[in-house]
Protein backbone atom coordinates (compact mmCIF):
# COMPACT_ATOMS: atom_id res chain seq x y z
CA UNK A 1 0.00 0.00 0.00
CA UNK A 2 3.00 2.33 -0.23
CA UNK A 3 3.35 5.12 -2.74
CA UNK A 4 6.52 5.13 -4.77
CA UNK A 5 6.51 8.90 -4.94
CA UNK A 6 5.03 12.12 -6.15
CA UNK A 7 6.80 13.94 -8.93
CA UNK A 8 5.77 17.51 -9.51
CA UNK A 9 5.85 19.74 -12.57
CA UNK A 10 7.71 22.95 -13.10
CA UNK A 11 4.79 25.35 -12.67
CA UNK A 12 3.57 24.02 -9.32
CA UNK A 13 7.18 23.84 -8.18
CA UNK A 14 8.90 22.34 -5.18
CA UNK A 15 6.07 23.17 -2.77
CA UNK A 16 3.97 20.59 -4.61
CA UNK A 17 0.34 20.19 -5.49
CA UNK A 18 -0.71 19.19 -2.00
CA UNK A 19 0.91 22.23 -0.35
CA UNK A 20 -0.60 24.64 -2.86
CA UNK A 21 -3.98 23.03 -2.46
CA UNK A 22 -3.74 23.19 1.31
CA UNK A 23 -3.01 26.91 1.23
CA UNK A 24 -5.99 27.55 -0.98
CA UNK A 25 -8.19 25.37 1.23
CA UNK A 26 -7.20 27.23 4.40
CA UNK A 27 -7.88 30.57 2.73
CA UNK A 28 -11.34 29.52 1.61
CA UNK A 29 -12.09 27.36 4.68
CA UNK A 30 -13.88 24.84 2.49
CA UNK A 31 -11.24 22.27 1.60
CA UNK A 32 -12.78 19.02 0.37
CA UNK A 33 -11.60 15.93 2.21
CA UNK A 34 -13.23 12.77 0.92
CA UNK A 35 -14.39 10.14 3.40
CA UNK A 36 -11.90 7.59 2.17
CA UNK A 37 -13.35 4.64 4.09
CA UNK A 38 -16.98 5.25 3.13
CA UNK A 39 -17.01 2.84 0.19
CA UNK A 40 -15.92 -0.03 2.41
CA UNK A 41 -19.28 0.13 4.16
CA UNK A 42 -21.37 -0.27 0.99
CA UNK A 43 -21.59 -3.25 -1.36
CA UNK A 44 -20.10 -2.80 -4.83
CA UNK A 45 -22.64 -1.61 -7.39
CA UNK A 46 -25.09 -0.25 -4.81
CA UNK A 47 -24.36 3.48 -5.15
CA UNK A 48 -26.86 5.14 -7.48
CA UNK A 49 -28.96 8.26 -7.95
CA UNK A 50 -32.02 8.83 -10.14
CA UNK A 51 -31.18 8.29 -13.81
CA UNK A 52 -30.95 11.17 -16.24
CA UNK A 53 -30.33 11.17 -19.98
CA UNK A 54 -27.93 13.28 -22.00
CA UNK A 55 -28.34 12.95 -25.76
CA UNK A 56 -25.14 13.06 -27.82
CA UNK A 57 -24.61 14.87 -31.11
CA UNK A 58 -25.45 11.66 -33.00
CA UNK A 59 -28.56 10.93 -30.90
CA UNK A 60 -27.17 8.29 -28.52
CA UNK A 61 -28.77 8.35 -25.05
CA UNK A 62 -26.16 8.46 -22.29
CA UNK A 63 -27.13 7.23 -18.83
CA UNK A 64 -26.16 9.92 -16.28
CA UNK A 65 -26.40 10.07 -12.49
CA UNK A 66 -25.76 13.14 -10.33
CA UNK A 67 -25.07 13.07 -6.60
CA UNK A 68 -26.29 16.40 -5.21
CA UNK A 69 -24.68 17.22 -1.85
CA UNK A 70 -27.99 18.11 -0.20
CA UNK A 71 -29.36 14.64 -0.95
CA UNK A 72 -26.68 13.13 1.29
CA UNK A 73 -26.57 15.54 4.21
CA UNK A 74 -24.52 18.35 2.66
CA UNK A 75 -25.43 21.95 1.93
CA UNK A 76 -27.16 22.69 -1.37
CA UNK A 77 -24.70 23.28 -4.21
CA UNK A 78 -24.62 26.65 -5.93
CA UNK A 79 -23.54 27.58 -9.44
CA UNK A 80 -20.25 28.79 -7.96
CA UNK A 81 -19.39 25.37 -6.51
CA UNK A 82 -17.30 22.82 -8.32
CA UNK A 83 -18.84 19.82 -10.02
CA UNK A 84 -16.65 16.73 -10.46
CA UNK A 85 -17.33 14.68 -13.61
CA UNK A 86 -16.10 11.07 -13.57
CA UNK A 87 -15.44 9.22 -16.86
CA UNK A 88 -14.96 5.44 -16.73
CA UNK A 89 -12.77 3.16 -18.81
CA UNK A 90 -13.08 0.54 -21.56
CA UNK A 91 -15.56 -2.27 -20.89
CA UNK A 92 -16.40 -0.84 -17.46
CA UNK A 93 -19.27 1.40 -16.33
CA UNK A 94 -19.91 4.21 -13.87
CA UNK A 95 -19.97 1.77 -10.94
CA UNK A 96 -16.16 1.53 -11.12
CA UNK A 97 -15.95 4.84 -9.22
CA UNK A 98 -17.41 3.12 -6.14
CA UNK A 99 -14.92 4.38 -3.57
CA UNK A 100 -14.60 7.90 -4.94
CA UNK A 101 -18.38 8.22 -5.21
CA UNK A 102 -18.85 7.15 -1.61
CA UNK A 103 -16.05 9.44 -0.43
CA UNK A 104 -17.51 12.62 -1.91
CA UNK A 105 -21.22 12.08 -1.26
CA UNK A 106 -22.61 15.03 0.69
CA UNK A 107 -19.44 17.08 0.18
CA UNK A 108 -19.22 17.94 -3.51
CA UNK A 109 -21.51 17.73 -6.52
CA UNK A 110 -20.49 14.72 -8.61
CA UNK A 111 -21.55 13.49 -12.06
CA UNK A 112 -21.19 9.91 -13.29
CA UNK A 113 -22.16 8.55 -16.69
CA UNK A 114 -21.85 5.40 -18.75
CA UNK A 115 -19.92 5.98 -21.96
CA UNK A 116 -21.67 5.10 -25.22
CA UNK A 117 -22.36 1.39 -25.65
CA UNK A 118 -21.33 0.75 -22.04
CA UNK A 119 -23.40 0.10 -18.96
CA UNK A 120 -26.90 1.53 -19.17
CA UNK A 121 -26.19 3.87 -22.08
CA UNK A 122 -27.53 3.16 -25.56
CA UNK A 123 -25.51 1.32 -28.19
CA UNK A 124 -23.56 3.34 -30.70
CA UNK A 125 -22.99 2.47 -34.31
CA UNK A 126 -19.47 1.30 -35.06
CA UNK A 127 -18.63 4.46 -37.03
CA UNK A 128 -18.91 6.63 -33.91
CA UNK A 129 -16.92 4.36 -31.58
CA UNK A 130 -13.92 6.68 -31.65
CA UNK A 131 -11.90 8.60 -29.08
CA UNK A 132 -12.86 11.83 -30.85
CA UNK A 133 -16.53 11.03 -30.40
CA UNK A 134 -15.99 10.22 -26.72
CA UNK A 135 -14.48 13.69 -26.28
CA UNK A 136 -17.56 15.22 -27.88
CA UNK A 137 -19.78 13.09 -25.64
CA UNK A 138 -17.96 14.43 -22.58
CA UNK A 139 -18.53 17.97 -23.82
CA UNK A 140 -22.27 17.27 -24.05
CA UNK A 141 -22.32 15.84 -20.53
CA UNK A 142 -20.56 18.95 -19.20
CA UNK A 143 -22.93 21.26 -21.07
CA UNK A 144 -26.00 19.55 -19.63
CA UNK A 145 -24.88 18.78 -16.07
CA UNK A 146 -22.38 21.45 -15.00
CA UNK A 147 -23.85 24.88 -14.10
CA UNK A 148 -20.47 26.52 -13.47
CA UNK A 149 -16.96 25.08 -13.17
CA UNK A 150 -15.86 21.46 -13.08
CA UNK A 151 -12.98 19.08 -12.54
CA UNK A 152 -12.94 16.12 -14.94
CA UNK A 153 -11.56 12.75 -13.80
CA UNK A 154 -10.94 9.98 -16.35
CA UNK A 155 -9.70 6.41 -15.99
CA UNK A 156 -8.15 4.47 -18.89
CA UNK A 157 -10.41 5.11 -21.92
CA UNK A 158 -12.05 7.80 -19.81
CA UNK A 159 -8.68 9.55 -19.57
CA UNK A 160 -8.44 9.37 -23.35
CA UNK A 161 -11.88 11.00 -23.48
CA UNK A 162 -10.57 13.86 -21.32
CA UNK A 163 -7.53 14.28 -23.57
CA UNK A 164 -9.84 14.29 -26.60
CA UNK A 165 -11.98 16.98 -24.96
CA UNK A 166 -8.86 19.10 -24.41
CA UNK A 167 -7.78 18.65 -28.03
CA UNK A 168 -11.15 19.41 -29.63
CA UNK A 169 -12.54 21.96 -27.17
CA UNK A 170 -9.56 23.79 -25.63
CA UNK A 171 -11.74 26.86 -25.03
CA UNK A 172 -13.37 25.05 -22.11
CA UNK A 173 -10.09 24.76 -20.18
CA UNK A 174 -9.38 27.46 -17.64
CA UNK A 175 -12.97 28.70 -17.67
CA UNK A 176 -15.38 25.79 -17.40
CA UNK A 177 -12.89 22.95 -16.83
CA UNK A 178 -10.56 24.07 -14.02
CA UNK A 179 -8.83 20.79 -13.24
CA UNK A 180 -8.28 17.29 -14.60
CA UNK A 181 -7.13 13.90 -13.37
CA UNK A 182 -5.78 11.26 -15.76
CA UNK A 183 -5.74 7.81 -14.17
CA UNK A 184 -4.05 4.75 -15.75
CA UNK A 185 -4.25 6.18 -19.25
CA UNK A 186 -2.25 7.34 -22.24
CA UNK A 187 -2.35 9.65 -25.26
CA UNK A 188 -0.83 7.13 -27.66
CA UNK A 189 1.83 4.51 -28.27
CA UNK A 190 -0.40 1.79 -26.87
CA UNK A 191 0.12 -1.86 -27.75
CA UNK A 192 -3.60 -2.18 -28.36
CA UNK A 193 -3.67 -5.97 -28.33
CA UNK A 194 -2.69 -5.99 -24.67
CA UNK A 195 -5.97 -4.27 -23.78
CA UNK A 196 -7.75 -7.51 -24.68
CA UNK A 197 -4.97 -10.02 -24.09
CA UNK A 198 -2.45 -8.50 -21.64
CA UNK A 199 -0.77 -11.88 -21.21
CA UNK A 200 0.72 -11.59 -24.71
CA UNK A 201 4.36 -10.46 -25.05
CA UNK A 202 4.77 -6.81 -25.97
CA UNK A 203 4.43 -6.25 -29.70
CA UNK A 204 2.51 -9.39 -30.52
CA UNK A 205 -0.86 -7.77 -29.87
CA UNK A 206 -0.65 -5.26 -32.67
CA UNK A 207 0.24 -7.91 -35.24
CA UNK A 208 -2.21 -10.65 -34.37
CA UNK A 209 -5.05 -9.37 -32.22
CA UNK A 210 -6.64 -7.07 -34.79
CA UNK A 211 -7.37 -9.98 -37.11
CA UNK A 212 -8.56 -12.11 -34.21
CA UNK A 213 -10.94 -9.39 -33.01
CA UNK A 214 -12.52 -9.09 -36.46
CA UNK A 215 -12.95 -12.86 -36.67
CA UNK A 216 -14.42 -13.16 -33.18
CA UNK A 217 -16.74 -10.20 -33.74
CA UNK A 218 -18.50 -12.08 -36.52
CA UNK A 219 -19.46 -14.68 -33.95
CA UNK A 220 -19.77 -12.35 -30.98
CA UNK A 221 -22.85 -14.09 -29.52
CA UNK A 222 -20.88 -17.32 -29.26
CA UNK A 223 -18.02 -15.40 -27.66
CA UNK A 224 -20.38 -13.92 -25.06
CA UNK A 225 -21.68 -17.37 -24.14
CA UNK A 226 -18.15 -18.75 -23.89
CA UNK A 227 -17.19 -15.89 -21.59
CA UNK A 228 -19.94 -16.85 -19.16
CA UNK A 229 -18.80 -20.49 -19.22
CA UNK A 230 -15.24 -19.47 -18.47
CA UNK A 231 -16.05 -17.50 -15.31
CA UNK A 232 -13.49 -19.24 -13.12
CA UNK A 233 -10.68 -18.77 -15.63
CA UNK A 234 -11.72 -15.16 -16.24
CA UNK A 235 -11.55 -14.46 -12.51
CA UNK A 236 -7.92 -15.54 -12.50
CA UNK A 237 -7.04 -13.30 -15.44
CA UNK A 238 -8.99 -10.36 -13.97
CA UNK A 239 -7.10 -10.69 -10.70
CA UNK A 240 -3.73 -10.98 -12.43
CA UNK A 241 -4.09 -8.22 -15.02
CA UNK A 242 -6.42 -5.68 -13.39
CA UNK A 243 -4.58 -5.59 -10.07
CA UNK A 244 -0.97 -5.55 -8.95
CA UNK A 245 -1.25 -6.80 -5.36
CA UNK A 246 -3.62 -9.21 -3.65
CA UNK A 247 -7.09 -7.70 -3.32
CA UNK A 248 -10.33 -9.03 -1.81
CA UNK A 249 -12.17 -11.58 -3.93
CA UNK A 250 -15.23 -9.32 -3.92
CA UNK A 251 -13.21 -6.66 -5.75
CA UNK A 252 -12.09 -9.15 -8.40
CA UNK A 253 -15.68 -10.31 -8.89
CA UNK A 254 -16.85 -6.70 -9.12
CA UNK A 255 -14.44 -5.88 -11.95
CA UNK A 256 -15.20 -9.16 -13.70
CA UNK A 257 -18.94 -8.44 -13.56
CA UNK A 258 -18.45 -5.12 -15.34
CA UNK A 259 -16.17 -6.60 -17.98
CA UNK A 260 -18.47 -9.56 -18.56
CA UNK A 261 -21.52 -7.31 -18.95
CA UNK A 262 -19.93 -5.57 -21.95
CA UNK A 263 -20.85 -7.45 -25.16
CA UNK A 264 -17.89 -8.52 -27.25
CA UNK A 265 -19.34 -6.58 -30.20
CA UNK A 266 -18.78 -3.38 -28.18
CA UNK A 267 -15.24 -4.48 -27.33
CA UNK A 268 -14.58 -5.01 -31.05
CA UNK A 269 -16.16 -1.69 -32.07
CA UNK A 270 -13.74 0.34 -29.93
CA UNK A 271 -10.60 -1.73 -30.52
CA UNK A 272 -9.44 0.16 -33.68
CA UNK A 273 -9.52 3.47 -31.78
CA UNK A 274 -6.75 2.28 -29.45
CA UNK A 275 -4.60 0.91 -32.26
CA UNK A 276 -4.40 4.33 -33.97
CA UNK A 277 -4.27 6.62 -30.92
CA UNK A 278 -1.51 9.26 -31.17
CA UNK A 279 -2.30 12.48 -29.29
CA UNK A 280 0.85 13.23 -27.26
CA UNK A 281 1.38 16.42 -29.26
CA UNK A 282 -2.14 17.69 -28.50
CA UNK A 283 -2.02 18.20 -24.74
CA UNK A 284 -1.57 21.99 -24.59
CA UNK A 285 -4.94 22.79 -23.01
CA UNK A 286 -4.29 20.44 -20.09
CA UNK A 287 -1.32 22.57 -19.05
CA UNK A 288 -3.65 25.51 -18.41
CA UNK A 289 -5.29 23.89 -15.38
CA UNK A 290 -4.13 21.76 -12.44
CA UNK A 291 -3.69 18.24 -13.79
CA UNK A 292 -3.01 15.16 -11.68
CA UNK A 293 -1.68 12.00 -13.33
CA UNK A 294 -2.09 8.75 -11.39
CA UNK A 295 -0.92 5.22 -12.21
CA UNK A 296 0.11 1.96 -10.57
CA UNK A 297 3.68 0.85 -11.10
CA UNK A 298 2.47 -2.66 -12.02
CA UNK A 299 -0.14 -1.58 -14.57
CA UNK A 300 -0.04 -4.20 -17.32
CA UNK A 301 -2.48 -2.39 -19.63
CA UNK A 302 -1.27 1.22 -19.71
CA UNK A 303 2.13 0.87 -18.12
CA UNK A 304 3.67 3.50 -15.86
CA UNK A 305 5.78 4.78 -18.77
CA UNK A 306 2.65 6.22 -20.38
CA UNK A 307 1.86 8.27 -17.27
CA UNK A 308 5.44 9.48 -16.99
CA UNK A 309 5.33 10.60 -20.60
CA UNK A 310 2.05 12.46 -20.01
CA UNK A 311 3.62 14.16 -17.00
CA UNK A 312 6.62 15.24 -19.06
CA UNK A 313 4.36 16.69 -21.75
CA UNK A 314 1.89 18.57 -19.51
CA UNK A 315 3.58 21.53 -17.79
CA UNK A 316 2.66 21.91 -14.13
CA UNK A 317 1.14 18.46 -13.86
CA UNK A 318 1.67 16.20 -10.85
CA UNK A 319 2.43 12.50 -11.03
CA UNK A 320 1.37 10.00 -8.37
CA UNK A 321 2.92 6.54 -8.75
CA UNK A 322 1.24 3.91 -6.58
CA UNK A 323 3.81 1.22 -5.83
CA UNK A 324 2.67 -2.27 -6.72
CA UNK A 325 -0.79 -1.32 -7.98
CA UNK A 326 -2.28 -2.38 -11.30
CA UNK A 327 -4.63 -0.90 -13.89
CA UNK A 328 -7.58 -0.67 -11.48
CA UNK A 329 -5.63 1.58 -9.13
CA UNK A 330 -8.81 3.59 -8.44
CA UNK A 331 -10.08 0.52 -6.55
CA UNK A 332 -6.84 -1.11 -5.42
CA UNK A 333 -5.36 2.09 -3.94
CA UNK A 334 -8.58 4.03 -3.53
CA UNK A 335 -7.47 5.91 -0.43
CA UNK A 336 -4.34 7.26 -2.13
CA UNK A 337 -6.28 8.10 -5.29
CA UNK A 338 -8.97 9.95 -3.34
CA UNK A 339 -6.32 11.82 -1.33
CA UNK A 340 -4.75 12.99 -4.59
CA UNK A 341 -8.16 14.08 -5.86
CA UNK A 342 -8.71 15.98 -2.60
CA UNK A 343 -5.58 18.02 -3.35
CA UNK A 344 -6.62 18.55 -6.95
CA UNK A 345 -10.09 19.78 -6.01
CA UNK A 346 -8.74 22.20 -3.45
CA UNK A 347 -6.25 23.62 -5.92
CA UNK A 348 -8.93 23.89 -8.61
CA UNK A 349 -11.21 25.71 -6.14
CA UNK A 350 -8.62 28.47 -5.96
CA UNK A 351 -8.32 28.98 -9.71
CA UNK A 352 -10.88 31.79 -9.72
CA UNK A 353 -8.85 33.70 -7.09
CA UNK A 354 -5.76 34.11 -9.28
Amino acid sequence: MSIKGRIFGTVVGAAGLAAAAGAVGIARQNRVIGNRAAGEQVAFGELHSPARVVVTDDAVDLHVEIDEPEDFGGRPATDDDLTVVFVHGYSLNLDCWHFQRAAYRGQVRTVFYDQRSHGRSARSDEEHCTIEQLGDDLRRVIEHTVPGRCVVVGHSMGGMSVISLAEQHPDLFGDTVVGTALISTTAGGLDAGRILFPMLPLGLGGRFVGRAVRTLDRGHRVVDVARSWGHAVADVFTDRYAFGDDVPQAMVEFVYSMLNATPFAVVADFYPAFATLDHFDRLEALGRVPTSIICGTEDKITSIGHSRKLHSRIPGSSLLECEGAGHMVLLERHKQVTAELDDLLSLAEGEDLR
